[in-house]
């Protein structure tokens, strides 16, 4: 009965919409009104510019260590990873908002740094390396996706699984950037501090 209640208050709190909150707080209107429509950090970027991406991405990075650490409590460092799982579930697909949330990277990270700090530095390392490098955002994100994994059956194969949970989930969030990325029509970042 514990393990279900912790993956449903890890839903809960990765249902948070941070982004929308915080972009009402800030007088950026309703991110599902702005450019994908999504509520993640990355169409805070364009609603708000960076100060506003960033606000985003640590609250919804916190929300989702916040479901690992309670997960770990529960059972240990798989079930926390399946917590941190559940979490980035709520996030993407939130009851609140009608199931249409964010696309997890942000979810992704706090999970990371929470589950061991040296993959959040790894896969933050990578996403900079080619976000930076080649311009795109979702880029970066699609190697994380593929990576994590990887770094998480490092550790045990638990946290494995929930990594490649979580990895195919991000992807799937993800196809319509992938079919831009082929074609050549996805988006840059543009870096503003301020819109």
């Amino acid at each position: 009965m514990l393990y279900i209640i912790g993956i449903l208050v890890a839903y809960a709190l990765g249902s948070i919409p941070c982004g929308l909150v915080l972009s009402r707080i800030f007088g950026y209107g309703d991110l599902r009104k702005i450019g994908s429509g999504n509520t993640g950090a990355t169409n805070a970027l364009r609603a708000g510019g960076l100060r506003l991406a960033i606000l985003v991405w640590i609250f919804d990075m916190a929300k989702a260590v916040a479901a690992v650490l309670i997960g770990n409590w529960i059972g240990g460092a798989a079930f926390g990873a399946w917590c941190g799982f559940a979490a980035m579930v709520g996030h993407c697909f939130p009851v609140w908002l009608r199931f249409h949330g964010g696309k997890g990277v942000s979810c992704l990270f706090g999970i990371l740094i929470a589950v061991n700090p040296i993959l959040f530095v790894i896969c933050g390392i990578e996403w900079l390396i080619v976000a930076l490098g080649f311009g795109y955002s979702s880029l970066g994100a699609v190697v994380v996706f593929c990576l994590a994994p990887v770094l998480g059956f490092a550790i045990s194969s638990g946290v494995g699984l929930a990594f490649l949970a979580m990895g195919l989930l991000c992807l799937y969030r993800h196809l319509e950037n992938i079919g831009r990325l082929v074609g050549g029509t996805e988006s840059k970042i543009v870096w503003r501090w301020k819109k």
